[in-house]
C-alpha cells in the first residue's frame, strides 16, 4: 500500500479534507496507511533500540570492562562514529533525487546491516572462544574473554555505524512524508509504541538476559531487519524541488578525476559548515540539543552497572523499567498534543527542569535498592517527556528542505560532547571506588545548564516570529 494517497472526488460530492507534506497529499484513509506503516516501522525500530543497548551494557560488565572502557565503547565510539559518518549521510540524502526519493534507499542499505550486526553481537560469546582456539593454533595467546570482547567490538562497530547512518535519515523521512500540523501528535503516537517495546522487552525479556543472552539478540535482530525492510518497501516519498550544485569550480590545469574528488568534497564541506553554522541562532539550537543530551547520558550509561552495585536484580530492574514506561505512555499522546498546542521548545525546557530536581534528588538519597528504584522510575518518566517533546523540535527549527543536514550539524555537536563527557564520568566512577550516584550529579549539572541555554534559544526563536509565524532562518 503506497503511503501517497490522492482524493478522488466526483463534482457532486462534497470536498474531502485533505494533509499536505511537500508535495504529498493525503485524503483520510491515506493517512491512516501512512501511520499505519510508520508506526510499524517503530515497533521494530524501537525493540532494537530497547534491547541492544541494554543487553550490549550487560554482556560488557559481564565480561568485567572498567567504567572508561565501557563508557568508551557504549557512548564514546558510537559518538566517533556519528561524528564521521552523519554529516556525510545527511546531505547525501538531502541532495540524493531516485526513483524510491532521497530518504528510503539509505535505509534499504542500513537496516540489513544494522540486523547482522545485532545478531553478531548475540553471538559473540559463542564466537569469541572460536576465535581464541583459531588464533592459540597460529601462536597467539588470546584468553576466551579477551577473545568474546574483539568479537563483540567488531559487531557492536556493524552495528553502530548501520544504526547512526539511518538515525540521519530517518528523521528526515518522517519529515518528509508527515504533515507538518500533525508532527507533534504523530511523534506521540511515536513515543506510545516505542514504550510499548520498552514494557514487552524489560518486563518479560530483560530478566533472562543472563541466561538466555544469545538467543535473545539473535531472534530481535531478525526481527528488526524484517520488520523495518517491509516499512521501506511500503512507504513512498514525494518529489523534491532540486537543490543547487556542489560542483567545484572548472580548474584550468585540467587535474584529474582525483582532484575533482578532492575539490568537490572540499566545496562540500565549506557548503555545509557555511550554511549550518554562519548563524549565531543555530549554533545556539545545536548547543542546546547537546547539553540536552548529555543531560541524560550518564544515568542512561550507567544504569545497568548502578543497579548492579547496589545488588538489584535485573528481573526487578526491568519491572521498574516497565513501570516507568507505563507511566510515560498515559502521558505521551498528551504529551505530544501539549506540543501542538504550547510548541515543544516551551515544553523541553520546562521538562528538563524538572529533570533537574529528580536527579538532585537521586544524588543524595539514591543508595538502596528501593531508594534506587524510585530515581530510576521518575528518571525514565522525566526523561521520556523530553524525548517526547522534543521529538519534533528539530522539525520545527530547522529549514524544511535542509533538515537531515541540519539535525546531523547538531548531531556532530553532541557526538563531540559525548566523546569527552561520558568517559569523564566513568573516570569519576572509577576514581571514586565505582561511587555512582555521581552520575545524578553530572546529570543534574547539564539538566540546570542546557535549560538555561534553553532560555536563550527561545528569546531568539521569538524574533524569528515566534510559535505562530517561525520562519527558519537561511
Amino acid at each position: 500500500m503506497s503511503a501517497n494517497s490522492t482524493p478522488q472526488a466526483t463534482p457532486n460530492s462534497p470536498p474531502k479534507k485533505t494533509w499536505r507534506a511537500g508535495m504529498l497529499t493525503y485524503t483520510s484513509a491515506g493517512l491512516v496507511a501512512l501511520f499505519f506503516w510508520l508506526l510499524w516501522g517503530d515497533f521494530s525500530w524501537s525493540m532494537r533500540e530497547r534491547s541492544a543497548g541494554p543487553m550490549a551494557q550487560w554482556y560488557l560488565k559481564h565480561l568485567g570492562v572498567s567504567n572508561l572502557v565501557f563508557a568508551l565503547l557504549i557512548s564514546s565510539f558510537p559518538a566517533a562514529i556519528a561524528l564521521l559518518i552523519g554529516p556525510i549521510i545527511s546531505m547525501k540524502s538531502d541532495r540524493h533525487r531516485g526513483p524510491r526519493g532521497r530518504r528510503i534507499p539509505f535505509l534499504l542499505v542500513t537496516t540489513p546491516v544494522a540486523a547482522l550486526g545485532m545478531i553478531g553481537i548475540g553471538l559473540s560469546p559463542i564466537f569469541g572462544p572460536m576465535l581464541g582456539g583459531f588464533l592459540g593454533r597460529l601462536g597467539v595467546t588470546l584468553d576466551d574473554r579477551m577473545a568474546s570482547l574483539v568479537c563483540f567490538g567488531v559487531f557492536w562497530t556493524a552495528f553502530e555505524f548501520a544504526t547512526i547512518a539511518s538515525y540521519a535519515v530517518f528523521g528526515g523521512l518522517i519529515n518528509d512524508v508527515v504533515p507538518k500540523e500533525l508532527l507533534g501528535r504523530f511523534h506521540g503516537l511515536f513515543r506510545i509504541v516505542s514504550l510499548v517495546d520498552g514494557m514487552i522487552f524489560n518486563y518479560w525479556l530483560m530478566g533472562k538476559v543472563e541466561t538466555h543472552f544469545t538467543i535473545l539478540l539473535v531472534c530481535i535482530g531478525l526481527f528488526y531487519g524484517v520488520g523495518f525492510l517491509s516499512v521501506c518497501l511500503k512507504i513512498r516519498e514525494g518529489k523534491y524541488p532540486p537543490l543547487p550544485s556542489l560542483s567545484p569550480p572548472k580548474q584550468a590545469d585540467g587535474g584529474g578525476s582525483g582532484g575533482g574528488l578532492a575539490a568537490g568534497f572540499v566545496t562540500g564541506a565549506r557548503t555545509y559548515f557555511r550554511e549550518c553554522f554562519s548563524r549565531s541562532y543555530y549554533i545556539g539550537v545545536f548547543l542546546f540539543f547537546m547539553l540536552a543530551a548529555l543531560t541524560f547520558m550518564p544515568v542512561n550509561t550507567f544504569i545497568i552497572p548502578y543497579a548492579k552495585s547496589i545488588n538489584m536484580s535485573m528481573d526487578d530492574y526491568g519491572k521498574c523499567m516497565s513501570l516507568s514506561f507505563l507511566i510515560s505512555l498515559g502521558l505521551a499522546f498528551f504529551l505530544g498534543w501539549l506540543c501542538d498546542v504550547f510548541h515543544p521548545l516551551r515544553m523541553t525546557i520546562a521538562t528538563l527542569t524538572g529533570y533537574a530536581l529528580v536527579l538532585l534528588w537521586g544524588a543524595f538519597f539514591a543508595r538502596t535498592t528501593g531508594s534506587f528504584a524510585v530515581a530510576i522510575v521518575l528518571h525514565c518518566v522525566l526523561s521520556g517527556c523530553y524525548w517526547t517533546c522534543v521529538a519534533s523540535l528539530g522539525q520545527r527549527l530547522y529549514p524544511h528542505i535542509k533538515y537531515a543536514q541540519f539535525s546531523s550539524a547538531g548531531g556532530t555537536m553532541t557526538a563531540i560532547g559525548s566523546m569527552v563527557f561520558n568517559p569523564l564520568v566513568g573516570s569519576l566512577i572509577d576514581w571514586t571506588g565505582n561511587v555512582y550516584y555521581h552520575t545524578f550529579t553530572a546529570g543534574c549539572l547539564m539538566a540546570l545548564l542546557s535549560a538555561g541555554i534553553g532560555l536563550l534559544v527561545w528569546r531568539e526563536f521569538k524574533k524569528f516570529g515566534g510559535p505562530k509565524n517561525y520562519i527558519a532562518p537561511e
